[in-house]
């Protein structure tokens, strides 16, 4: 198999490179990571610009392919590796596990601001939530409230990557002491135990 580089950030703060890093260690591929300094401007040097198109962490080397932007790595290594299934098999449910994921790649600014992942890595925010990121906590929760069963520990029955990333938006929240549906806090804290998401939270991180 074609030597595996994952490239991420220095601080191991970002949501989308853990989505990958998930990804493949619940796949069980072997593969080397390099970190990546956003404040010192590493992502725009020559070299890891010439290799990320667009000069992002993550970035996924397979061989002399190389690809960023989270979900799409997800999903190509998906289609190339066998093994555990990073999304639903079946079409709808398929569908909607991509929606989740542009959805929140693409919304939710407020509470992306207000609780960003230091809050979730580090240390709590004290700062009380802005209307604004406390009407995008209610859109985050009717969302997500919506799409989990009753009594479900994943979205689609069997877990998938959205599990991860949607514990994660959720877990700025719940883990900072802000105030979240029980069932919501108890989902994301059940998918903060697998094994693959606690590698990520265990790395060893340089205090800021």
């Amino acid at each position: 198999m074609d030597p595996l580089r994952l490239y991420v950030d220095a601080q191991f703060t970002s949501p989308y490179a853990m989505s990958v890093f998930v990804a493949l260690h619940e796949k069980e591929l072997p593969f080397e990571m390099s970190t990546v300094d956003l404040g010192a401007l590493e992502h725009r040097a020559a070299g890891f610009s010439d290799l990320s198109l667009t000069q992002r962490v993550p970035t996924l080397r397979h061989g002399d392919f190389a690809l960023s932007e989270s979900s799409a790595i997800t999903e190509y290594i998906d289609e190339v590796f066998p093994g555990t299934a990073l999304y639903p098999l079946e079409p709808r449910s398929r569908a909607r596990a991509r929606q989740l994921q542009a959805w929140l790649r693409s919304d939710l600014m407020p509470i992306r601001q207000e609780r960003a992942t230091d809050v979730v890595f580090f240390r709590p925010s004290s700062v009380p939530l802005s209307a604004a990121a406390q009407a995008s906590a209610k859109t985050l929760f009717d969302f997500a409230e919506a799409l989990l069963p009753a009594d479900a520990e994943n979205l689609f029955g069997a877990w998938s990557i959205a599990d991860v990333d949607l514990a994660l938006m959720l877990n700025r929240l719940v883990l900072n002491g802000d105030a979240v549906p029980q069932r919501l806090a108890s989902y994301a804290s059940r998918q903060w135990q697998r094994p693959s998401v606690q590698r990520w939270v265990q790395q060893a991180r340089v205090p800021i």
